[in-house]
């Protein structure tokens, strides 16, 4: 579903990404861990567009981007990858003016171009799905950080994606909010939606993951099975984030 060819990413001097290379199959779940700094969301505003790269190749399904290949068609397989690959990042990006329902029917009606019946449909079976079917009319002011992820959760299903990424969703949360995002996550895992997770949440990795990749430098150290990782690293990296994360 996910395939990622020594992708570099450059900010200037600084090689932020060198040569990143993973694979996620359909279905399965993907976290990708490692120390502040080491280019984690620079990997994940690829995989979905936000971010042009310098070199390698990003592919999702049969869509496949590669930075030497600028051609006539490249822009409109690049807004191809935006719409196919959701993203949940730290902090919602709600808009304030509108409420839970009205923020996830945005994109199903001007990007997606249903008709308002069909978009608010959509919006009110996925706001039930994350636990707020009783929380429509919400503004984003009335709602708890934890129930502001689950609508923004809700958005990025809103646009029926091939693959969600999750840029540390619960960083800014309270412990039951934590819970509360993980759990609606848990669910999306077992139902098999493709996903790449960044998260320090080494217990949740240990629960959802069916590999985890540690990013250290900008590279890719060592990826693995939750168990050959989070209990038995092989690289002094791991050692040392796992380390820290106890310690926190």
């Amino acid at each position: 579903m996910i395939e990622v060819v020594d992708l570099v990413k450059r900010h200037g001097a600084a090689e932020v990404l060198q040569g990143v290379s993973l694979a996620v199959p359909r279905g399965r779940t993907a976290v990708v861990i490692g120390p502040s700094g080491s280019g984690k969301t620079t990997l994940l505003r690829c995989l979905n567009g936000l971010d042009s790269f310098d070199s390698g190749t990003v592919a999702v399904g049969d869509l496949r981007l590669d930075a030497r290949e600028r051609g006539r068609d490249w822009a409109d397989r690049h807004g191809q990858l935006c719409r196919r690959v959701g993203m949940v990042f730290q902090g919602f990006n709600l808009f304030p003016h509108r409420s839970a329902l009205e923020n996830v029917m945005e994109g199903p009606r001007y990007v997606l171009g249903l008709a308002k019946e069909a978009a608010e449909d959509r919006a009110r079976r996925l706001l039930e799905r994350v636990g707020l079917g009783d929380r429509l009319h919400a503004m984003p002011r009335e709602l708890s950080g934890g129930q502001q992820q689950r609508v923004a959760i809700a958005r990025a299903l809103a646009m029926a994606p091939q693959a969600i990424l999750f840029d540390e969703p619960t960083s800014a949360l309270d412990p039951r909010s934590t819970a509360e995002v993980l759990a609606v996550m848990a669910d999306l895992a077992a139902e098999g939606l493709t996903m790449i997770i960044v998260s320090h949440a080494m217990g949740f990795a240990r629960q959802v993951a069916d590999t985890v990749h540690v990013l250290c430098g900008g590279r890719i150290v060592e990826s693995g099975p939750p168990a050959q990782i989070l209990e038995a690293p092989a690289h002094d990296a791991t050692r040392r984030l796992l380390q820290d994360v106890q310690a926190a």
